[in-house]
């Protein structure tokens, strides 16, 4: 075969280099890592693509994908571009009706659901989806009493594959064969921040290129691990997972359950990691209360130790390497500390930890990387792949890097991030006004504000439209205020208001219910539910203080002066958050309107009502009365 261009030609290559010589994959059963050759997974996506076929698929069809992160995943979404098709992903915490909108909008004719939860999703909405002759689950569990001829089994599929291989051998890789690299690979949704997710078509080259951008900083190689865990439906673990698996050849690693990542992360020890700012905020947090929960001793140690992770840091920060001496105590604070807290994460052998989605607070970076953590930021969109990247010994906590390699970025005359690569998409699927609109002349226009300083790195600051002015002419990011509040481990989520009309800064802000709970429970508050405890003087207290920490390093007319603590959590099943877990900052700040107003009306509690929808579709009210904290 010539140079692979597109995932299955490189599957197919990765096979005839390692057969069933080396693992591949493994996944965790039962407490068991099971193992999956080169030879397994090709012969699993070979009779996959060819059961599809059996029962239909054609060359340029939409096949859909709900399901945890499983070898499965993999085989069927390799199996569907092996056959011609392109595949688009849904997250598994989707509702019937969101469901729904990808199938429908996408055209889809088939879909692979991973068990009874999504299968019975599907079957909600069976007569709302005509065009969908199957679909194909690969979890029985639960499913063994369905008389249902519209479901059908994977491992049913890959018999039909094996059937249709006797009869007709070679197709497969005659299939492989016909596809190009400019062909969809995927139509991945948008987030949604704004309005209906869009479908960006993605194409086998777009992803092979993310692929370059990002290995040519970091490269992988097929010894190294990876845990993959991450939602497939979103872009970056395309790129950064099954891109680089079947090019490299890294071994992928997928964790039993969602809630078991933390164990299992720790027993694979991956060489490189990709988590979502949001959840490296939590393990920041998550570390900071056991810390404060732990022994005297070991309290001791961390606040002796985090002092010189940070300087040594710092320093690195500035380009310039620690003296002997600095050397010679993080040394000892790494010994007696930080690797001991990097191998309870599971982070010890990491090489390379990234962050994408929002964008991280740089004291998150810096904690990270006082810890020992190799943590770097890539900036990037569903629609252009790797904007750009931090370079081992150029990374600066303010900045989200310089260019990938391969990508250009300016900046427009509003200020917005204008990029240009091989890894632009293609369009929006069945949207020209919205492809038109962001596509021009070869550049993507990001909906992103920043600028480039003079050593080529780019500050992140946030989405044009979401810039605030205030009433004395000052602007600020909401994004960046909310970083920084974030880094708290009582703080999970806020949203941070102002503008032209406001004449002051304010925040709604989201307790972890979880630390602030431990936080009460050791100094013996009792509180029952979470509106209680978020309504407790004591923990506007807590919050306050670390609203006024945040606020001495911001400009007089950026800092919060006043804030109040929401009764409940954002929730995306009440599209408060995307899928992806970005604020839908527009339709809180409506859903909330009244407690908006009354905080800019100087009043100092309110009652709040507001509608919940619940996951079988329900709708009730919550009404709460909630205090509103000023720092003036």
């Amino acid at each position: 075969m010539a140079q692979a261009d597109t995932l299955p030609k490189y599957l197919v290559q990765s096979y005839q280099r390692h057969g069933d010589q080396k693992v591949a994959m493994r996944k965790k059963e039962l407490g068991i890592w099971r193992e999956f050759t080169w030879k397994d997974s090709y012969e699993q996506v070979k009779y996959l693509a060819l059961g599809l076929v059996s029962l239909g698929l054609q060359r340029g069809d939409k096949v859909a994908i709900i399901g945890d992160n499983d070898p499965q995943y993999y085989w069927a979404e390799l199996a569907v571009q092996a056959a011609g098709g392109a595949v688009a992903g849904i997250f598994t915490d989707c509702v019937p009706r969101e469901v729904k909108y990808i199938v429908e909008h996408s055209d889809c004719t088939f879909v692979f659901a991973k068990d009874q939860e999504q299968c019975d999703k599907l079957l909600a909405i069976r007569d709302q989806v005509p065009k969908v002759k199957k679909v194909i689950y690969w979890d029985h569990k639960g499913l063994g009493g369905y008389d249902e001829p519209w479901l059908l089994g994977f491992d049913q599929v890959v018999a039909l594959g094996r059937r249709l291989e006797t009869a007709r051998p070679g197709l497969f890789l005659e299939m492989v064969a016909q596809g190009k690299a400019q062909e969809v690979a995927i139509i991945c949704y948008t987030s949604g921040t704004t309005a209906l997710p869009k479908g960006a078509m993605v194409t086998h080259s777009n992803l092979i290129f993310g692929y370059q951008a990002a290995t040519a900083v970091d490269p992988r190689s097929d010894t190294d691990d990876y845990l993959s865990f991450l939602p497939l439906a979103w872009i970056t673990e395309h790129v950064l997972g099954l891109a680089v698996h079947v090019i490299s050849g890294m071994v992928v690693n997928f964790p039993e359950e969602p809630e078991t990542v933390q164990a299992d992360l720790r027993e694979i020890a991956p060489c490189s990691l990709l988590f979502s700012s949001r959840l490296w905020e939590n393990v920041a947090s998550t570390v900071q209360v056991r810390m404060n929960d732990s022994s005297p001793l070991k309290r001791a140690l961390y606040r002796l130790a985090l002092p010189i992770g940070h300087r040594v840091a710092d320093l690195r920060f500035q380009g310039k390497d620690p003296d002997l001496l600095w050397r010679a105590l993080h040394a000892v604070a790494d010994l007696a500390v930080f690797r001991p807290l990097r191998d309870k994460l599971g982070l010890v052998k990491v090489r390379s930890a990234y962050t994408s989605g929002a964008t991280l607070s740089p004291e998150v970076v810096r904690f990270f990387r006082a810890l020992g953590v190799n943590l770097k930021q890539i900036y990037g969109s569903t629609e252009a792949i790797v904007h750009t990247i931090h370079r081992q010994g150029n990374i600066r906590m303010d900045t989200v890097g310089p260019p990938a390699p391969g990508v250009e970025v300016r900046i427009a005359e509003n200020g917005e991030i204008l990029v240009r690569s091989p890894g632009v998409f293609v369009g929006y699927y069945r949207d020209l006004v919205s492809t038109a609109e962001k596509l021009k002349d070869g550049w993507f226009h990001t909906g992103d504000a920043g600028y480039l300083t003079q050593d080529g790195h780019l500050i992140y600051l946030d989405r044009v439209k979401d810039l605030l002015e205030l009433a004395d002419g000052g602007r600020f990011s909401p994004q960046y205020i909310e970083g920084r509040l974030k880094f708290s481990p009582y703080i999970k989520d806020t949203i941070v208001l102002g503008g032209k009309e406001r004449a002051f800064v304010a925040a709604i802000v989201n307790i972890d219910f979880e630390n602030v709970g431990k936080w009460a429970e050791n100094r013996r508050l009792p509180y029952t539910t979470f509106v209680d405890l978020s309504q407790k003087p004591e923990v506007y207290d807590l919050i306050r203080r670390d609203v006024e920490r945040v606020n001495v390093a911001l400009p007089a007319a950026a800092r919060v002066r006043k804030f109040v603590l929401l009764h409940k959590e954002f929730d995306p099943d009440e599209a408060e958050l995307t899928r992806t877990r970005k604020l839908r900052r527009a339709f809180v700040e409506e859903r909330y309107r009244n407690l908006v107003e009354a905080i800019y009306r100087g009043l100092d509690r309110v009652i709040v009502r507001a509608e919940v929808r619940y996951r079988d579709g329900r709708t009730g009210t919550v009404e709460t009365p909630i205090n509103v904290c000023s720092l003036d």
